[in-house]
């Protein structure tokens, strides 16, 4: 079915979400996707508008002022929107301003004149800050330059999987002092002097798996763990490191069965149901604590005998349990479901230490994992709060400060 004839029933699944979500929180806060005024797309619209005016919902119109062009965008924009566009744009913000704000005054009461409505903010670029990206957008527009690696350092490589998704799983090791992690594209680029492999979250795993065998990435990183190293499989990269990956319902793809790169004695079969959930247990290998997330497609069941990585595992708040992923005799190579696994820093640290251990070098305490992360939150709402008349948005909400 075309997407436009299955939106009235996207559409319907979209708002009871929505009202599940109402009837739990005071405030929701909606993000749109690209412009709101794609004026070829906007017939077709469920994330932008369409839903703003279906929740009656009040919209600031963000424009980004690095990028240049900040009065088209916002001036431009407006004027493509409908009347009942307008009513519900409350104003504007400007993101990423550099330099004296004092010189673009002048600016802001341009915008509000041509416009009518207020500039509610004028938001410095902050780079004292290290908070996770979006997504894999991030990864795939990648401007960090490649880290050089050595032999004081564990380097960490992770191939850049055509679907990769929930790659934020990483960034807590992008922060670790003597880590180095690099997106590989080729396998020719994984040399003997990295220690970790890393296979994150993929949108389309039976996709991505065709993607490892061809391009050659699937040989080499069977070689990889033959010499000793380690391997970590994240979700979907913990189905790729399976013998089978199964769509029986065509999910993914057509109707089919791939194989796996073969080292862990699993199997995926792909199910309609998704599985999303809060999860929190206990790892069989390092005796420390995780807690984390899963959403995933499918079911994964063990070939052989038993050697789950991660033992009761269970939603907060209930008491049913079960076992997670999958590690070999050795330590070194394991698949598990649970997204943020890598945030508790004392299975965090015990893989790094076994790896440092390994190459003669100094072991580490463990750094703070989900602390640290939401202290760069709460950097940020402030420097959001500091830039931005957050009483007079709060009035146009509807909303007590």
């Amino acid at each position: 079915m075309e997407y436009h004839k299955y939106k009235v029933q996207l559409k319907q699944v979209v708002m009871e979400s929505f009202h599940k979500l109402a009837a739990q929180y005071d405030v929701i806060v909606m993000e749109g996707a690209g412009s709101c005024c794609e004026m070829n797309l906007k017939d077709r619209d469920l994330v932008n508008f369409e839903m703003a005016k279906a929740a009656d919902a009040k919209c600031i119109l963000v424009a980004d002022i690095d990028r240049g062009g900040v009065f088209a965008q916002i001036i431009g924009t407006y004027g493509l929107m409908s009347k009942t566009e307008r009513q519900l744009t409350i104003g504007f913000l400007i993101n990423k301003f550099r330099g004296d704000p004092r010189l673009f005054e002048s600016g802001i009461r341009y915008i509000e004149n041509k416009t009518g409505k207020p500039v509610l903010g004028l938001v410095p670029y902050f780079e004292d800050i290290h908070i996770d990206a979006e997504d894999s957008v991030s990864v795939q527009m990648d401007k960090r330059p490649f880290k050089e690696i050595s032999a004081q350092s564990v380097n960490i490589a992770v191939p850049r999987l055509p679907a990769i998704s929930n790659f934020t799983d990483l960034e807590i090791l992008d922060k670790e002092p003597g880590v180095v992690v690099n997106y590989l594209s080729r396998p020719n680029k994984l040399t003997p002097e990295y220690d970790w492999l890393i296979l994150p979250g993929t949108k389309n795993v039976m996709t991505d798996a065709l993607w490892l065998a061809r391009r050659g990435w699937k040989k080499r990183i069977k070689e990889f763990a033959r010499s000793g190293k380690y391997v970590l499989g994240i979700c979907g990269g913990y189905q790729l490191l399976g013998e089978w990956v199964e769509d029986p319902f065509g999910v993914e793809a057509a109707r089919g069965r791939v194989r796996g790169i073969g080292l862990l004695p699993v199997k995926t079969v792909l199910e309609q149901e998704k599985i999303v959930r809060k999860v929190v247990g206990r790892s069989m290998v390092y005796d420390s604590n995780v807690k984390g997330y899963e959403i995933h497609m499918g079911r994964t069941y063990v070939q052989g005998k038993r050697g789950y990585a991660f033992a009761l595992i269970h939603e907060p708040g209930k008491s049913k349990s079960w076992e997670d992923g999958w590690v070999t005799d050795d330590k070194h190579i394991m698949g598990t479901y649970i997204h943020g696994v890598l945030d508790s820093p004392s299975f965090r640290a015990e893989i790094l230490n076994k790896i440092r251990a390994l190459k003669g070098l100094k072991t580490r305490r463990p750094r703070k994992g989900r602390l640290a992360r939401f202290a760069q939150y709460d950097k940020l709402a402030d420097h959001f709060e500091k830039h931005c008349d957050i009483q007079r948005i709060f009035t146009l909400v509807g909303l007590r400060a």
